[in-house]
């Protein structure tokens, strides 16, 4: 639902303070101890973050996808790490149920997922199955009025606190591909399921990532989502809403990342003068804001289409191509512009170059981008 422009900007402006007076304080805090204050949540949960995309009869936010966008690029100001502590509920692990759920299954989860209740997880990549996410191993064998889940997943967003997985298992092995596999909503307490402990990454601490395993695990019947052999569907038609918001969080993180080159430069003195003064300086940084413009524009752009009704998967794999590329672009030349002080941890540039990687992997790669970008194209004619 598009919400009204004085309502729009009232939530933008307080969800842009809340970034900068309560989260910028603590990036460093969160990155050094791997670990969200847990008051912080709560702050979270109370300004509805975990609802921005479910629906308002389960206490949600509604909001349209431009608003959600609009919202994400504000939550890109500041250590990606934050947003991934509500990222799964807004996006990858709940609008499968948004989407493809039943009434039953809305009114039990819902409702929890929108307070912050219930943290979700989408569980799709194995070791064996990322990219070629149609080649799913877990199986999900059919047992009277339950389906019995046995497999692993593997670095699967906030795994150690979700209470509720969306679950992608081979519930056909007769059937190769795609059609073979089906979703399910799977809760954390039923015997059989467990997790990992949180791998050690590249950036992003704060925001943990888990193996999962399935020895046995007996899921009802009545939990799976959609019809047998819909899962594909489901996982594609959540992964371009995820696609888009993604997008938007590079853009707010290749924005927080030209403003404060800005002020270093304005402040740094080299030659007698301001970095401000040196060309080539200012050709990185007007690089850099280009680059976040067409960013943003395709991002929103694509963000309009969707709320209209538009098929965009071609689209979102675009935006997404293009602004995860991007925003790894503008960390590299921020670090280049801050020179040493890029590379030392006490400006948090070097955090940054580090949070931004994971924008070309996760959510399809850069180059499954490219063959969704390639294979609609093709399909459409030009």
């Amino acid at each position: 639902m598009a919400l009204d422009l004085d309502t729009r900007d009232q939530l933008i402006d307080t969800v842009r303070r809340f970034v900068t007076e309560r989260l910028r304080p603590l990036e460093a805090q969160v990155s050094e101890e791997d670990a969200m204050p847990a008051d912080v949540i709560e702050e979270m949960k109370a300004l509805g973050l975990f609802g921005l995309s479910i629906p308002e009869a389960y206490g949600g936010l509604d909001l349209s996808m431009e608003d959600e966008c609009l919202v994400a690029v504000e939550l890109g100001r500041t250590s990606p790490a934050f947003r991934s502590a509500f990222g799964t509920n807004v996006g990858i692990g709940s609008q499968g149920l948004v989407m493809f759920g039943t009434d039953e299954q809305k009114q039990k989860y819902l409702p929890g997922i929108a307070s912050g209740e219930i943290v979700t997880s989408f569980a799709l990549t194995e070791p064996e199955a990322g990219s070629d996410s149609a080649n799913v191993q877990t199986r999900a064998t059919r047992d009277g009025d339950h389906y019995v889940l046995n497999g692993a997943k593997r670095y699967i967003t906030n795994a150690n606190k979700a209470h509720l997985f969306t679950v992608m298992a081979r519930s056909d092995p007769d059937k190769p591909g795609a059609g073979g596999v089906s979703a399910f909503l799977v809760e954390r307490d039923l015997p059989g399921l467990s997790v990992g402990k949180p791998e050690k990454k590249m950036g992003q601490q704060g925001a943990h990532i888990c193996d999962v395993y399935f020895d046995n695990v007996r899921v009802p019947v009545e939990n799976r989502l959609g019809r047998e052999g819909e899962g594909f569907k489901v996982a594609m038609q959540v992964l371009d809403r995820g696609r888009l918001h993604i997008s938007a969080v590079c853009v707010g993180v290749a924005e927080r990342l030209i403003a404060d080159c800005v002020a270093y430069m304005s402040e740094r003195r080299q030659f007698g003068q301001t970095l401000t003064n040196f060309q080539l300086l200012q050709g990185m940084i007007a690089d850099c804001k280009t680059e976040a413009l067409a960013a943003k524009a395709l991002t929103m752009e694509t963000a309009r289409k969707r709320d209209a009704g538009q098929s965009v998967t071609m689209e979102a794999a675009a935006a997404k191509y293009f602004a995860s590329e991007m925003v790894g672009r503008v960390a590299d030349r921020a670090v280049q512009i801050f020179g040493g002080a890029g590379y030392i941890a006490e400006y948090g540039i070097e955090r940054f170059y580090r949070d931004v990687r994971i924008f070309r992997i996760y959510e399809g790669t850069s180059q499954i981008q490219q063959v969704v970008i390639a294979r609609e194209t093709l399909k459409r004619g030009g």
